[in-house]
């Protein structure tokens, strides 16, 4: 991701940040030009200073803590893009339920800054029906905590809201013995199977090459999944697999790999904003020196970025190690994931 600061008084802010903690000005992001605005504190509307002849007001779900996006006051949407695709939230007289919901939508909200850096729409005409992207975040049964699930179907991503539960989401990712698991890889899992629709499906060639690297997703999903939670994956997994749930289905792999394809590009994008550079103090291993002196949404080559982005890995998960947490980045990208990533690359970018 980008750096931001606050246009007031230059002092660096988060993406997330709704004000200046050095100046006390509210802060809003501009997502159509990717730009944090700076204004005095309950000043709204503001000028738009990209267009001037613009007013801006923050989306609707800020009066709620749930963003900090902003909007053309005179819109015909009081949402945001990221807002606007929600077509269900949870209760939110329930405080643990507004709580979790807007830890969702942060997650959400960076999503959709990797959506737009890849200029990958939300919107379109697939046999001459509408197909979007669309979220309903939803609360479990107290009776059935197996309730809701979450998935993707037809354009709309299901997230069970208990995943931003953090005791929770280690719970389940101690039980199904995973590596990783977060809200925003949640995101950009799902939202893959959504672009599988776009990208692959109906376009003859993707889907060729895609079943020559993943495999053919006509095999019967649900025979796949009892299969897996029956058999576990097979030993040697990592040798062809960014995780063992990517064994499971085609889909799934697909899945998997684009989530790691976002990672990827966002963790060597923010490297690049810093401007870091590799030069550790260990002997006759050149590969571990690299400048991030690229943008990967410049149209870098798949082999560049991997290049780039291994010893980012090696020193991430090291100072998570010196702080006493696991690794940021616990995954190997074996020869054939690294093909997978490109064939991704290579159709967003078509």
């Amino acid at each position: 991701m980008k750096l931001f600061q606050c246009s007031n008084c230059n002092n660096p802010v988060y993406f997330e940040n709704t004000s200046c903690e050095k100046c006390g000005n509210g802060l809003g992001y501009l997502h159509e030009d990717e730009k944090i605005i700076s204004f005095p504190i309950n000043s709204l509307p503001v000028a738009n200073p990209v267009n001037k002849g613009q007013a801006l007001l923050y989306c609707a779900n800020y009066e709620l803590d749930a963003c900090n996006w902003l909007v053309i006051a005179e819109g015909e949407n009081t949402y945001c893009e990221a807002c606007s695709t929600n077509h269900m939230i949870p209760d939110l007289s329930y405080p643990e339920n507004k709580l979790d919901w807007q830890k969702i939508e942060a997650a959400k909200r960076r999503l959709f800054y990797s959506l737009h850096k890849l200029k990958l729409p939300i919107k379109f005409i697939i046999d001459d029906a509408p197909f979007n992207l669309s979220f309903d975040f939803l609360a479990s049964d107290p009776n059935d905590p197996n309730s809701v699930k979450t998935g993707h179907n037809n354009g709309l991503i299901t997230l069970n809201i208990q995943e931003a539960n953090a005791a929770h989401r280690e719970y389940i990712k101690e039980q199904l013995s995973e590596r990783y698991r977060t809200l925003l890889g949640h995101f950009r899992h799902e939202v893959g199977h959504f672009y599988w629709d776009v990208l692959i499906k109906n376009n003859p060639q993707n889907l060729k090459e895609f079943r020559a690297l993943f495999g053919d997703d006509r095999e019967d999903y649900g025979e796949a999944l009892q299969k897996h939670y029956k058999n576990g994956a097979p030993d040697n997994w990592r040798d062809n697999y960014i995780s063992s749930y990517a064994t499971m289905h085609a889909w799934e792999d697909w899945a998997e790999t684009w989530a790691h394809y976002l990672h990827l590009m966002d963790v060597l994008e923010t490297s690049f904003n810093f401007g870091l550079t590799l030069d550790p103090e260990i002997s006759k291993v050149p590969n571990l020196r690299v400048a991030c002196d690229f943008d990967p949404y410049d149209g870098a080559d798949m082999r560049k970025i991997i290049k780039h982005y291994l010893p980012l890995t090696y020193s991430i998960n090291s100072l998570n190690r010196s702080m006493g947490h696991a690794d940021a980045y616990p995954f190997i990208l074996s020869e054939p994931v690294i093909k997978k990533l490109n064939f991704i690359h290579k159709v967003v970018h078509l």
